[in-house]
């Protein structure tokens, strides 16, 4: 997310260093840009080896149109259940895959899905709607094996949006958003009021699924994110029902959340 916001941010001062303003075909220029950079993928080798200390395995899914989409398993000594993790927009399963202690050590199993263009995933993301159908994809593969009743989504940044669809839409136990936005267009608007958002192809209206999800919700947020405003999550709170909670980690940035000792510890509570 961080290349994102430094992209938005030079792409504003191309067009904003002496006081131009920003016509019609230099917006979708910007639109396009700022488009591409929030999937920009991070690919690994087919025949890439995982090594992590934990017990896992890979898991594929395949699309709706016949691409592959690679996964990760983690397990745990004595399950609770499953956390369904979507994780943000740098990286690959070799990097988030070094989260997987801090939910198994819980006794919950971890999968992580990657979108396509990230590690093994095929393909690459061209939409909203195309995003949502691989994901909603992938949720059902894993309710074959579990409970939906025992499964936690949890979205990390840009994959708050995906997650709080799935919430929407189904009935997992719990959704848990961690750093998350209000809107893609009131997340960019936030820091270029003038760029016009409307005819963008992502929205990610992460507020009207909160309005639609029957499922407790728990958010995350520091106040020291230079990448999405913690004030998404204060104006997302206010869809809360009653039990939703927001939690705000005094002087946590936009990435460590699992380095950081409130959020483990209300972590335990959370997932006891």
């Amino acid at each position: 997310m961080k290349s994102f916001i430094y992209t938005l941010i030079l792409q504003i001062l191309a067009h904003f260093a002496y006081g131009q303003s920003v016509d019609s075909s230099q917006n979708d220029e910007i639109q396009k840009v700022l488009e591409q950079q929030l999937f920009p993928g991070s690919k690994l080798d087919r025949d890439f080896h995982f090594k992590f200390p934990e017990t896992f395995s890979e898991l594929n899914v395949e699309t709706k149109d016949g691409y592959k989409l690679n996964g990760l398993l983690f397990k745990a000594k004595q399950s609770k259940g499953l956390i369904f993790y979507l994780h943000g927009s740098n990286d690959a399963l070799d990097t988030w895959g070094k989260i997987a202690p801090v939910y198994t050590n819980l006794n919950y199993d971890l999968f992580i899905l990657d979108y396509r263009g990230y590690g093994k995933s095929e393909s690459k993301v061209t939409s909203e709607s195309q995003l949502y159908s691989d994901v909603q994809t992938a949720y059902d593969k894993i309710k074959l094996a579990y409970l939906e009743s025992k499964i936690i989504v949890i979205g990390q940044s840009v994959g708050t949006g995906p997650a709080a669809m799935l919430a929407a839409n189904n009935n997992p136990r719990e959704l848990i958003l961690q750093a998350p936005y209000y809107s893609l267009p009131d997340w960019i608007h936030n820091v270029v009021p003038d760029i016009d958002t409307s005819n963008m192809k992502y929205q990610f209206k992460i507020y009207d699924y909160l309005q639609k999800t029957k499922s407790p919700i728990i958010i995350f947020h520091g106040d020291a994110d230079d990448a999405i405003y913690y004030g998404s999550s204060q104006k997302l709170s206010s869809f809360f029902k009653q039990g939703d909670k927001l939690f705000i980690l005094k002087g946590e940035g936009h990435n460590d959340f699992t380095k950081n000792k409130d959020y483990l510890e209300k972590l335990k509570t959370i997932l006891k």
